[in-house]
């Protein structure tokens, strides 16, 4: 994987008081939708769902948006999983995945196994 429009995902978490602040921040990501810079928008997940532990939502774009959509998420103060979609999607969320803010302990028996990431079908089209 080194091509610009590789597939990533970003999984932005928050807790129970900060939904507001999540919710803004997903309003901004939206915007930027047009622009074809992110691709998907999820909805707001009050509740852990599957290797994600807090609620959470993620967003679709391509690798070439890095540069633009990593800031974005930086200045939020909220914390973030920014990651790749590969054939393998515990690398995805652990060797190949870059944290903003402080990581969380993901369960990985979730994860679909090497060679079979369901991720990368539903890019661009649905989240959990």
């Amino acid at each position: 994987m080194n091509d610009a429009h590789d597939p990533y995902h970003a999984h932005i978490y928050y807790e129970p008081e900060q939904r507001g602040h999540a919710e803004a921040l997903r309003q901004r990501l939206q915007a930027l939708m047009p622009r074809g810079e992110v691709l998907y928008v999820g909805e707001m997940r009050d509740h852990g769902v599957g290797p994600h532990p807090l609620p959470q939502f993620e967003i679709h774009f391509k690798k070439r948006h890095l540069p633009s959509v990593t800031p974005t998420l930086q200045a939020s103060g909220l914390r973030a999983l920014v990651h790749p979609l590969t054939n393998d999607d515990v690398a995805d969320h652990t060797t190949l995945a870059t944290w903003i803010g402080e990581p969380l302990a993901l369960d990985l028996t979730t994860l679909d196994p090497p060679g079979v990431n369901q991720g990368v079908a539903r890019f661009g089209k649905s989240d959990f």
